[in-house]
Formats: structure tokens, C-alpha cells, sequence
């Protein structure tokens, strides 16, 4: 008959090994779950995924474990899992991680363990986003209202390019034409008000414009996503010809280092305070500003650049605070001018400059220099 106390002291014992000690799928630090069919040690929020895929899974702290179970876990566990069920992830497609949304983690999970992507066997038909094209139809908002209407969208790795059909008459052609060199892809569920919600922006004549779309199948939005991201590093692949991998990951898509709701004065700091959405794009060091979050187009751009070339960020009392509303303010130092923000609370002050000081810390690299001199030569 099991020993229970021991099965459990052996799986904690196993838990605590290196590979083990982190999610097998989403890198969540002490897991306490495990796959008894899979012989992988989980986090409670994939854990739920797996029972939605029929997996098996137990509580290591809470459920009784047989003997010839925890044996399992022994000889198998997260490296060895990996060796087979991700054998062959291409180089472009995204890992998630603890915190991403809910539909990057199940579809990663679900192309692991139930349609076995990453195997290294021969698919056929290929897998969507492994073709370098892919086209189909996705909901995108409209650019001067709050509806979603189904649009043709195209993605061309060979033309480096993805556009969208306004109407279904291709024949008066695209509405838009996104070069796949400044296109970025992340996923904004809140923001966007749907599981599925992905934002894609772009630059259009030294403007950042936003797409927002989304799509009913959860499949179909993440091979989207992934399709994008095989385009963007394989347009990386040619102008960092010499660069590895490690080196272009970062750059194929990225999320927002910090985003929300603050209030922003003229430069004078005289004139009335006027919410604004914020986001801050930390790889481009670019704090962006639009009247709404779900815009289409930035109202105006601030670079955040390093404290050694004359920028800073800290709290402050602003000279006039005429139509403020929120209280905690802070103001951001470039060589221009400054720049002063209202945060509604402190928790959100208290992010904000973390989240600037973040920015200012890192050294700039030549490309932060080419994004800088742009910008400071539009104002």
C-alpha cells in the first residue's frame, strides 16, 4: 500500500530540482501541481488548461499519490517532457510566460500536448503560421467608432507586408499596406474588450498607428500572432544578417513596459489638465499619448532617453493645476522641457516611476539615437 507521507516528500524532493522547480509551460516559479499522464510538474493556472485537454493532474500537497505514480515522475519530469513535445519550436514562435493572457498560454499548451506542433515531425497541411503567407478574415475595429467589421487580411513574408481589404471587393485594393519591418503584435484582451484581442501597431509617416482586431477561434488568433512574428524574424534575419538568435528574439514582437490612464498639462504648465492614455514602449523608448486607448493614432510622442544625456524622472507638485483631477503627479525631464503627469493613485505613481526609471537606466544604442534626433526634429 502507497506511503503517503513519502510519495509526498519524494515529489517535493522532485519539485525542488532544477527544470522542475519552474512550470513546464509557463515558467511560474514553485509549482505545485503535476501531469501524472505527461510527467510534468505544472502551475495551478496551467494546471486548469490541462484538465480542460483531459490531462491528469494532481496536487502534490494535496492529493494522494500512488506509488507507481510518483515512480513516473521520477523517471520522466519537465526535461525530459521537453525533449519530445518541444523538440522542434521554431526560433520565432512565442514562449508565454506567467503573466501573458490567457489565450497565449492555453494555445501553447494545447500545441504541445494535443496537436504535438513541436515534435519535429513532418505537418501536412503545414501549420499556418510556418508558410510564410497567410491570409483570412479577422474583426477590426473602425478607425472613428467602437465597432468591429470583418476585414480580408494578407501577411507576406516574401513582400515583407501585411494589408487589409476595407470591403469585400478586392478589386478597388488594399486599405492599407503595413511594411513588416516597423510592425509590432501584442495582445490587449482588457484594452480591447475580447479574449482574443490583439493590437497591431505600425509606423505611417513618423506617426504610430494602432490596429485592433480579434477573431472567434483562439487558434486562429495565436497562428495570427505567430504568422507575424515568422515574417518579422525572418525581415530581422536580413538586416541583422550577423545577429543569433538570442540576440533577435527580443526584437521579432514586444509588449508595453507600462500602460494606462494619466492627466498631462501644456508645456507651459498653465494650461488645463487633459486625461490621456499613456503607453510606454521601453525597446523604442518612446512614450506614446493618445486621447483614448482604443485610438487609431498617437496625439504626440515624448523619447525617454538616459540621465547621462539630461533625462530624469520624480515626483512633483505642479505650479497650476487647473481641471486636474487626479493627484499624484510626476514630471519628466528631457532636454527640451518637462513634462507633467497626474496618476490617479500612488500605487500607480509608484509604477510609473519605476517603470520610467527602468527606461532611463539603460544605456541608449545608436538606433535609440536615430529614434531620438526623429523625434526631437518634429516638434
Amino acid at each position: 500500500m502507497a506511503n503517503r507521507e513519502r510519495n509526498k516528500k519524494i515529489l517535493l524532493e522532485l519539485v525542488k530540482q532544477p527544470d522542475n522547480n519552474r512550470c513546464a509551460d509557463c515558467c511560474a516559479s514553485d509549482p505545485d501541481w503535476a501531469s501524472y499522464n505527461l510527467g510534468v510538474f505544472l502551475c495551478l493556472n496551467c494546471s486548469g488548461v490541462h484538465r480542460n485537454l483531459s490531462s491528469r493532474v494532481k496536487s502534490i500537497k494535496l492529493d494522494f499519490w500512488e506509488d507507481e505514480l510518483v515512480e513516473f515522475m521520477k523517471s520522466n519530469g519537465n526535461a525530459v517532457a521537453r525533449t519530445h513535445y518541444e523538440k522542434a519550436v521554431p526560433a520565432y514562435y512565442y514562449r508565454p510566460q506567467q503573466d501573458d493572457c490567457a489565450v497565449l498560454r492555453e494555445q501553447w499548451i494545447r500545441s504541445k500536448y494535443e496537436r504535438m506542433e513541436f515534435t519535429g515531425e513532418t505537418k501536412y497541411p503545414p501549420l499556418g503560421y510556418t508558410t510564410g503567407f497567410y491570409e483570412g478574415i479577422l474583426w477590426k475595429k473602425g478607425k472613428d467608432n467602437g465597432h468591429f467589421h470583418k476585414r480580408k487580411f494578407v501577411l507576406s513574408e516574401r513582400e515583407f507586408t501585411l494589408i487589409y481589404y476595407n470591403k469585400d471587393d478586392e478589386s478597388k485594393g488594399p486599405k492599407a499596406v503595413i511594411p513588416i519591418k516597423d510592425l509590432n503584435a501584442t495582445f490587449e484582451p482588457d484594452k480591447i474588450g475580447h479574449a482574443h484581442g490583439l493590437q497591431l501597431t505600425y509606423l505611417d509617416e513618423d506617426h504610430t498607428r494602432s490596429i485592433y482586431v480579434h477573431h472567434e477561434r483562439a487558434e486562429e488568433i495565436v497562428t495570427w500572432y505567430n504568422a507575424i512574428r515568422a515574417a518579422r524574424y525572418a525581415y530581422l534575419k536580413t538586416a541583422y544578417p550577423t545577429g543569433s538568435d538570442k540576440e533577435l528574439r527580443p526584437k521579432i514582437t514586444r509588449n508595453y513596459l507600462k500602460e494606462g490612464f494619466m492627466e498631462k498639462t501644456g508645456p507651459m504648465q498653465r494650461e488645463p489638465f487633459k486625461k490621456r492614455w499613456f503607453i510606454l514602449d521601453s525597446q523604442e523608448r518612446k512614450l506614446l499619448y493618445f486621447k483614448g486607448q482604443l485610438d487609431a493614432e498617437e496625439l504626440g510622442v515624448v523619447f525617454v532617453g538616459t540621465e547621462s544625456n539630461g533625462y530624469s524622472v520624480k515626483t512633483c507638485v505642479p505650479k497650476s493645476a487647473r481641471g486636474n483631477k487626479f493627484k499624484c503627479g510626476l514630471a519628466v525631464e528631457t532636454p527640451d522641457r518637462q513634462f507633467v503627469f497626474m496618476c490617479e493613485q500612488e500605487r500607480e505613481q509608484r509604477e510609473w516611476l519605476e517603470a520610467f526609471r527602468q527606461v532611463i537606466s539603460r544605456p541608449m544604442s545608436p538606433q535609440d539615437y536615430t529614434i531620438e534626433a526623429n523625434i526631437r526634429r518634429k516638434r
